[in-house]
């Protein structure tokens, strides 16, 4: 028997590869596939099922791609939705063969209705491992508030209340030796407070874990996972409905995502389309010259997040601006939330267009050296949560997650220093406001960071915090 975590980091996700006597399966794979079916043939193993936790918000499952290239059958626990493909709608406890090993379905509703976990049970009988998907993460349990987007008589109360049964009369019961392997880690937007261990044991948790404290009532329960959550991203509904209703195939996206295009044809296709242009380099690199009213997302931070949170319609024509080699892997992280518009990459990337002497708008970054202290307006954009944490004194916080909404704040005719932790977020709001005309922004680069290390500026006290959303 074998069990490996397939962790990537873009989206804090796991994915997980079981294989037992040449017969093998996938729980919530991504979309790109074919890294999946490549291990089981390396291994000699026929993938019999994609096991499926529930309809995924914040990515796109590649369970239709995979069951259509291996035959595999896909399997969520019980649901009557409608879908776009044929899958095995499991009962709370029904087990699945796989090779020696059973793969017994524990139904634990509560994040979404159809929400379950996966039981590893080895060649003799022992209960050994739990993929709890968004049930239960490493220090914390998924939010309940999602599903309500899709579903509309359903509360996040109800939701709560039903997690509540869920851990406790089926998840708490397990042998306290069951290794747990979650859906998410630290940085998804599933939870409010996960842990950066994407494994420990269901002991551990009983132990550690506020969500599973045995002395929460139901109701200090629900009131404890409710308090601390934001509103979600935006494009989280439509990557649940692409995962019930169906998709493009990935091989088709990657392909349309990879046309190189020359500089007449990226213009002729900008000016055609009225296309975003996504600019995927470093924020530095963006900063010394891009092309006028492109946005800098770069590959280099949570780079799927951003994108999902900023633009958030999963249709909107996207035009590639990438380093060199590099225009797949935006192509494939774009597709894995479901933005399956990319229409091609800049041929060249910016060196082409500064050969052809294109126009080039730069960004000023400066360090705090360079700043008054505590004389300037600060913007700084990371998350409430972080800024509740500690921040410089008379800073403005304006999320760069609901950015759309602080706008009115924002005097155009004044200069605002805009800082993050460490300069990848800032330079994505400085690139989306300058597209819409904010011109007096200035990047401090090394962020909160610096500003802090510099011992020039005032900053609030440190609050342990207790939300990360």
């Amino acid at each position: 028997m074998k069990v490996e975590q397939m962790y990537t980091g873009c989206l804090a996700q796991g994915a997980y590869y079981i294989e037992s006597n040449g017969e093998a399966a996938i729980i919530d794979p991504l979309r790109e596939v074919d890294p999946y079916i490549k291990m089981a043939k390396e291994r000699n193993a026929q993938i019999k099922y994609v096991f499926e936790t529930h309809f995924h918000a914040d990515f796109v499952s590649g369970h239709i791609d995979l069951a259509q290239k291996t035959g595999a059958k896909i399997v969520y626990g019980p649901t009557e939705m409608k879908t776009g493909f044929d899958f095995i709608s499991a009962t709370d406890g029904q087990e699945f063969r796989l090779g020696n090993v059973v793969i017994r379905l524990i139904h634990t509703p509560g994040h979404t209705m159809e929400s379950s976990c996966y039981l590893l049970i080895d060649e003799n009988g022992r209960e050994t491992s739990l993929f709890s998907g968004d049930t239960l993460f490493i220090g914390d349990v998924g939010r309940p508030d999602l599903a309500q987007k899709v579903i509309a008589e359903l509360t996040q109360e109800k939701l709560a209340g039903l997690l509540f049964e869920s851990l406790r009369n089926k998840i708490m019961p397990l042998p306290n030796d069951v290794i747990v392997y979650p859906g998410h880690g630290a940085g998804s937007a599933c939870g409010k407070m996960m842990s950066n261990e994407t494994t420990d044991t269901l002991g551990h948790q009983k132990e550690t874990n506020y969500a599973l404290d045995p002395k929460l009532t139901k109701e200090q329960f629900i009131d404890s996972i409710l308090t601390g959550l934001t509103p979600p991203p935006g494009y989280f509904p439509q990557n649940v409905l692409l995962n019930i209703k169906g998709y493009q195939a990935i091989d088709h996206v990657i392909e349309k995502g990879t046309t190189p295009l020359g500089i007449e044809a990226f213009e002729t296709a900008w000016e055609e389309t009225s296309a975003l242009l996504l600019d995927t380099r470093d924020a530095q690199k963006f900063a010394r010259g891009h092309i006028p009213g492109s946005f800098n997302i770069g590959l280099d931070g949570s780079f799927a997040n951003w994108v999902g949170t900023t633009i958030v319609d999963v249709k909107t024509p996207i035009l590639i601006i990438a380093e060199e080699g590099k225009e797949e892997e935006v192509a494939i992280r774009l597709a894995r939330i479901g933005f399956d518009n990319a229409l091609g990459y800049l041929k060249g990337g910016m060196w082409a267009w500064e050969q052809a002497g294109k126009q080039l708008h730069t960004v000023k970054s400066i360090g705090p050296e360079r700043l008054e202290e505590n004389h300037v307006d600060l913007l700084d954009v990371r998350r409430k949560s972080e800024y509740n944490t500690e921040h410089v004194l008379h800073a403005i916080n304006l999320p760069l997650d609901y950015f759309k909404n602080n706008l009115s704040e924002i005097d155009k005719n004044k200069i605002y220093y805009v800082h993050c932790r460490s300069g990848y977020r800032s330079m994505v709001f400085i690139s989306i406001l300058r597209s819409m005309g904010y011109e007096n922004l200035v990047d401090v680069k090394g962020g909160f960071n610096a500003l802090k290390t510099s011992g020039k500026f005032d900053i609030s006290n440190y609050v342990a915090p207790t939300t990360m959303l």
